[in-house]
């Protein structure tokens, strides 16, 4: 059976990467710039514990037409170009195939099932961080896991995804599931922002109190919205920006339990941005923006994160400190 990886790029590659070393065949659909780089290097994907596969020769396609006669895709598209891809896989799809949508933001397996009517469009998140090194090369720079909705026709895949590492977590409340992962990618714009690595930035108090406040306001819209935050680490959701905003001796402490980060992760949209792409803004922060306004509340540290990052996408500041920015988002 075929796995179809539609819009490999840093996430896709890494995740279809790993499959296709262990056993798994694996088609990669995405752009030109990552099949030029793919050329002569194959993928080589590492973690941060130290683990290292290869696979010499991934069949990488441009054409949409490659997903034709995959039994799995897993959708890693950004967000902003999800209804491209339903468009586009609507008439390649064979009967009885299962996509998975492993995207950020909340409205992605929304979008995919309006383009793939009478296909199993599951949800799906990625937990963890890769960094694109070049040549080749994805490296996973965070802990994490991959969580998707529980379904049973999934059962023909989890023995592949455990021989690559990445077993499936299934979740009968998927909802709960992204509104956690959201809360942890309201960071995306602040470390975009700060132009650090995701370590540095998040072991300075003032920048950890910019997503403090940025959550806060993303718990109140779930809960005017009746959604409640899955609990994904032994900390509940609530008590995050309490977390946050503790000192750094204590900060460092406690966050070392929940999640492992080495030096060289960075956010993806830090990695738009050094790119000249478009980011994820409007589907992470302006997305608890549009929440807030239509349940009657306001988020305006989200606003105004998501307009930085926008100015930052026309060429604007990408430097700032924990302090400047701190004050900034208190205006």
């Amino acid at each position: 059976m075929v796995i179809c990886v539609y819009g490999a790029g840093s996430i896709g590659c890494y995740v279809g990467g790993r499959l296709a070393a262990t056993g798994a065949e694996v088609v990669f659909v995405g752009r030109e710039r990552i099949a030029r780089q793919l050329a002569g290097h194959g993928i080589t994907v590492t973690d941060w514990r130290g683990a290292e596969l290869r696979a010499p020769a991934p069949r990488y396609e441009t054409s949409p037409d490659a997903a034709a006669g995959a039994d799995l895709v897993l959708v890693t598209v950004k967000s902003a170009a999800t209804a491209t891809a339903a468009a586009e896989l609507a008439p390649r799809l064979k009967p009885g195939a299962v996509v998975i949508g492993f995207q950020n933001g909340l409205r992605g397996a929304e979008i995919l099932r309006e383009g793939l009517s009478g296909t199993a469009v599951l949800p799906g998140t990625v937990g963890f961080n890769v960094v694109n090194r070049g040549a080749g090369w994805f490296h996973c720079a965070t802990s994490g896991e991959l969580e998707v909705q529980a379904h049973d026709d999934l059962s023909a895949w989890t023995a592949a995804f455990e021989r690559a590492g990445l077993p499936l977590t299934q979740h009968d409340d998927m909802a709960g599931v992204q509104a956690a992962k959201l809360l942890l990618n309201l960071n995306n714009a602040v470390n975009a922002l700060s132009g650090l690595p995701l370590k540095e930035e998040l072991s300075r108090r003032a920048y950890r109190r910019c997503l403090a406040a940025a959550q806060r306001e993303a718990l109140a819209a779930f809960a005017a919205a009746g959604i409640a935050p899955a609990r994904l680490t032994p900390l509940p959701p609530k008590w995050t920006p309490f977390l946050l905003g503790a000192p750094d001796a204590v900060f460092t402490r406690v966050a070392a339990r929940m999640l492992a980060i080495d030096p060289l992760a960075r956010s993806s949209m830090w990695e738009d941005l050094e790119a000249g792409r478009a980011t994820e803004v409007d589907y992470l922060n302006g997305e608890i923006v549009a929440m807030a306004r239509a349940h009657g509340t306001e988020a305006p540290v989200n606003e105004r994160l998501a307009a930085l990052v926008h100015d930052a996408e026309a060429g604007g500041r990408r430097d700032w400190t924990g302090e400047e920015l701190l004050a900034e988002l208190r205006r």
